[in-house]
């Protein structure tokens, strides 16, 4: 039995991976609309190196094939190189049959690391890093104290592809709330198209916990744009995409508009199907709220 501080977090698409906590909780945890390491048991503090031995030989101990691994919690990456390749190294040693390494990354926690070493990783096995930009626009991302820019999340994402590591990027659709809806869209556009990264993925701004903190961030209220709101800013953001081969999903449960292709070949379809959800809501397949959640 593994030894979870939780809760624990994970992408969607990890639900088979391994989760191995090398990290507890989040070292910024200061952005507006994340309450997911707020439990005073999140407190954010590394894992010893010790104590991830000791999961890893467990698992190898129970004979499973284990072929994806996910470095948790949230902020795996803002320990130091060393440590990292140590623990890929361990990996690699006691699970011979893994295939992925992954693991959550803020791009401020790349500012220190070289593209050798980024290498050296993507070689050890870590081969993807899920990027919550959030946004691209430098107004919303101040609002949201997420303590990054269009520049410095545009700048570890080329480092990231320059290693050969690929990235998962996450767009939070509402996030600038109807007060900046137009220009979060256009601008998480703009760092995308410059950036490529191979997958895309949106989610509804939800705030289980409360509007408190938003509200603050906007000067008194918060304002989600409603479901038109948000279709017209999907519509926005992909009629301003040029991306060449980037796997696109907006399918979390958070959304109401199922969402899937390859941008841009797949560009004109999307935007259609999101048109239609403007227009004709009621004949189409859309959520309902119950079925909406995290």
């Amino acid at each position: 039995m593994l030894r979870y501080i939780e809760p624990v977090f994970r992408p969607p698409s990890e639900w088979k991976s391994l989760i191995l906590q090398v990290t507890n909780g989040c070292s910024w945890n200061r952005c507006t609309f994340c309450d997911m390491y707020t439990a005073p048991q999140k407190r954010f503090r590394a894992q010893k190196i010790e104590s991830i031995l000791a999961d890893i030989e467990t698992v190898a101990g129970t004979g499973q094939d284990v072929c994806r691994v996910f470095l948790a919690d949230g902020d795996a990456m803002s320990l130091p190189f060393e440590r990292l390749e140590a623990i890929c190294l361990l990996i690699r040693e006691h699970l011979p049959n893994v295939t992925r390494v992954s693991s959550y990354c803020l791009p401020r926690n790349l500012k220190n690391k070289t593209p050798e070493q980024l290498t050296r990783l993507r070689e050890l096995g870590l081969s993807l890093l899920y990027i919550g930009c959030e946004s691209g626009d430098d107004e919303v991302l101040k609002r949201i104290d997420k303590g990054e820019t269009y520049a410095s999340s545009l700048t570890a994402l080329q480092k990231i592809k320059a290693a050969g590591i690929k990235s998962s990027v996450m767009i939070l659709n509402g996030l600038g709330g109807s007060e900046l809806s137009e220009q979060h869209a256009i601008n998480s556009a703009r760092l995308m198209n410059a950036a490529q990264p191979e997958y895309l993925s949106t989610l509804v701004v939800t705030l289980p916990l409360g509007t408190e903190r938003m509200d603050k961030a906007y000067d008194g209220q918060f304002s989600l744009p409603n479901q038109a709101g948000l279709f017209n800013e999907m519509h926005t953001l992909l009629s301003h995409l040029t991306l060449e081969k980037t796997i696109f999903r907006s399918d979390h449960a958070s959304n109401y508009l199922v969402l899937k292709g390859i941008l841009g070949k797949d560009k004109s379809r999307l935007i259609s199907e999101v048109e239609q959800a403007i227009n004709h809501p009621l004949q189409i397949s859309l959520r309902k709220e119950w079925q909406r959640g995290l």
